[in-house]
């Protein structure tokens, strides 16, 4: 392993100590117009984006386009509460790797239970538990990398030296990407059986109705 190698996977690991969220106390806890919302998410989150300087995190047509397919709750009065917000959140992360439906589809429960409810356990709780997850997360992510970087670093032995570098490198990126690769068709496999098993529920539910007088 050359220092020049071993400057890479530690850039690497240092960027992945630094991913962070949002933390729910520090959202507001007053309804926000659009322009709010979006100069709000953005400002946290655009360091997480590959051209911080040029990349769009949210804006007004984004969350008007979520609206309309049902991925989030219409406003109230034109404003939009911390619950949309969080809402927000989710989706930023999820539009990478999920298609649209996907995203209403485990989406929605939550809407349909959690957004604005009075009872004891609320959107914002299952925010919190589910980013309490993070660091523990990071750090067998960082194990998963720097395995993947040793095994790529010592791939084509036999290759012309001057390959070599390029190669590794190509390597080490095959690997990552066949990691998400697969985890994403576990993600769309899981929301599949979730819509599965939900869809007989819905037809009872629409059959009940119908036979109301």
């Amino acid at each position: 392993m050359t220092l020049e190698t071993e400057d890479l996977l530690n850039s690497i690991l240092a960027s992945l100590d630094r991913i962070d969220h949002i933390k729910t106390e520090d959202i507001p806890d007053i309804d926000l117009y659009v322009d709010q919302v979006t100069t709000f998410i953005s400002s946290r989150l655009q360091q997480t984006t590959r051209n911080p300087r040029e990349d769009k995190i949210l804006t007004k047509t984004m969350i008007n386009n979520y609206a309309k397919n049902d991925l989030l709750p219409p406003p109230v009065k034109k404003k939009y509460s911390k619950e949309h917000t969080l809402l927000l959140i989710f989706i930023y992360y999820y539009k990478n790797i999920m298609s649209i439906n996907d995203i209403q589809t485990i989406l929605k429960p939550l809407s349909d239970s959690f957004f604005h409810t009075d009872g004891d356990f609320k959107l914002e709780d299952i925010y919190n538990e589910v980013f309490s997850l993070e660091r523990a997360e990071v750090e067998r992510l960082k194990q998963d990398v720097t395995e993947k970087f040793r095994i790529s670093d010592a791939t084509f032995p036999d290759a012309p030296e001057k390959d070599q570098k390029f190669l590794r490198l190509f390597s080490f990126i095959c690997m990552l990407s066949f990691d998400v690769y697969v985890k994403k068709l576990i993600v769309e496999k899981l929301i599949d059986i979730y819509r599965t098993d939900e869809e007989p529920a819905q037809e009872n539910h629409a059959r009940k109705n119908e036979k109301k007088p």
